[in-house]
């Protein structure tokens, strides 16, 4: 399996243009101290000789200083990654420049980067000895998922005299691919994992309910069903003993990632002055859902949609399978148009014959009729065990609990109220019909989503 993070990329420079040298900020200033003969040489003209001697001089100094600087095929650059980059974390890109001559020179390097990691290139300034390397650094903050090129490496270098200066670039353009949320992820699979085991670990048995797999023999204790007494262990053993279950494990569990209009709208990313798009909320609770699901030992299936199938990954479990779905969330994209849902269920459908938990991540619009999305929600519960899964959006939600003032703010609060009135009429109606319906902040999707899948899992309702 490849790692998340981006290889280092590195290569020597190559000349920039037909003359790829130019002259110092200092050779200018020696030619304007060379104007200081001017002024004498009102009362003693053979003094602008001794000017044009000078001018001369400088010239055959800047001569010599561009003979002795390194060339750009003496020079490596290397572009290194801190870690994998991922949506609204900052990451560090490290550059090392290399001088194999035996010359110390100043660098100025500026590297080619998308607008989406950062609004304007990074600037930076190396001291690089002489046969020796020297680093820099830069942070990015990538807005968008998906796959991002970074261009050349470009170089302005000089000698301690700086009466030269030679310009280069190195070509080590890559292609990296940003992808949701990693940290977010890992932390809410460990926290939630971690405050299920303590839960577990207070009631210090375990209850009917929570699972039929067999795990292990204990002996009776006071309060067990007698319904799990294994009676011929019991007569090997002379006395009572109790079977022990444990939550089902290789069962499939579907996540449906709806990528049209409706998920493009943004909302504001708690404690960040940021927003992001909703899309980008479900592609993160996907992976910690996963990230749970893989570590619960039951097998994983995406599907992601809009107009067309983006991405369509069978169940299944183990690194590589989990690595396979990091790369497809990273890729999703959202639409423009209505998301095609009847195509999605179909494929589902026929993919999964057999009964498993559908996590269905979308929104809808508030219509007249009801929204197509939420009729085949319906259609999948007379096979499948469906947690459907609406995000709300805060500002409506913010609108509706506000206290109107004037006129116009009125207006809009009944709006919002009938808006949200329509919404909770349609969720329940799909509970009714045994679909786990909620409609989530988005901030809080994959807690809420983390949580229901495990609270399945205990019950049994698989």
């Amino acid at each position: 399996m490849q790692p998340l993070i981006p290889q280092e990329t590195g290569a020597r420079g190559r000349p920039l243009r037909r003359l790829p040298f130019g002259f110092g900020p200092r050779f200018f200033v020696m030619l304007l101290l060379g104007l200081l003969w001017l002024a004498p040489a009102w009362w003693s003209p053979r003094l602008i000789s001794a000017m044009i001697l000078w001018d001369v001089v400088m010239v055959l100094a800047f001569v010599s200083d561009l003979l002795r600087m390194p060339k750009p095929e003496e020079i490596e650059v290397r572009r290194s990654w801190e870690r994998a980059p991922a949506l609204a974390r900052p990451c560090r890109i490290t550059l090392t420049v290399r001088n194999f001559t035996g010359m110390a020179i100043r660098c100025f390097v500026a590297d080619e980067t998308p607008t989406s990691f950062r609004t304007a290139p990074p600037s930076l300034e190396l001291h690089v000895p002489a046969k020796d390397r020297a680093c820099a650094s830069y942070e990015v903050f990538p807005r968008e998922r998906g796959d991002h090129r970074l261009g050349r490496l470009f170089l302005r270098y000089q000698s301690w005299l700086a009466l030269a200066q030679r310009w280069a670039f190195a070509e080590i353009a890559q292609t990296v691919r940003v992808f949701p949320d990693l940290e977010q992820a890992r932390q809410h699979a460990l926290y939630l994992i971690r405050s299920r085991q303590i839960e577990m670990e207070k009631r210090r048995r375990r209850q009917r309910g929570q699972g039929r797999e067999f795990e292990s023999l204990r002996e009776y204790q006071q309060g067990d069903d007698m319904r799990d007494i294994c009676w011929t262990a019991t007569a090997r053993r002379h006395q009572l003993t109790t079977r022990i279950f444990e939550m089902e494990r290789s069962q499939a569990i579907w996540i449906v990632i709806d990528a049209g209009r409706l998920l493009r709208a943004e909302v504001q990313q708690e404690q960040r002055d940021l927003r992001i798009s909703k899309l980008d909320f479900a592609v993160n609770a996907a992976l910690s859902l996963a990230q749970v699901a893989t570590q619960c030992g039951d097998r994983v299936g995406l599907l992601a949609y809009g107009r067309a199938i983006q991405f369509h990954l069978g169940a299944g479990r183990g690194p590589l399978h989990l690595r396979s779905i990091v790369d497809c969330l990273a890729q999703v994209r959202p639409e423009a148009s209505e998301a095609d849902h009847s195509r999605a269920a179909r494929v589902l459908l026929t993919e999964q014959s057999r009964r498993s938990l559908v996590v269905w991540i979308t929104d809808f619009a508030e219509t007249p009729t009801t929204p197509e999305v939420i009729e085949y929600a319906m259609q999948m519960t007379e096979r499948h065990l469906v947690v459907f899964s609406a995000m709300n959006q805060p500002d409506l939600t913010a609108l509706a609990e506000a206290t109107p003032q004037t006129c116009e703010e009125m207006y809009r609060h009944a709006a919002a109220l009938e808006i949200a009135h329509r919404r909770d009429l349609l969720l329940r109606g799909l509970r009714q019909r045994g679909v786990f319906a909620f409609e989530l902040v988005p901030g809080l999707l994959a807690s809420a989503l983390v949580n229901q899948y495990l609270d399945i899992k205990e019950r049994n309702l698989l």
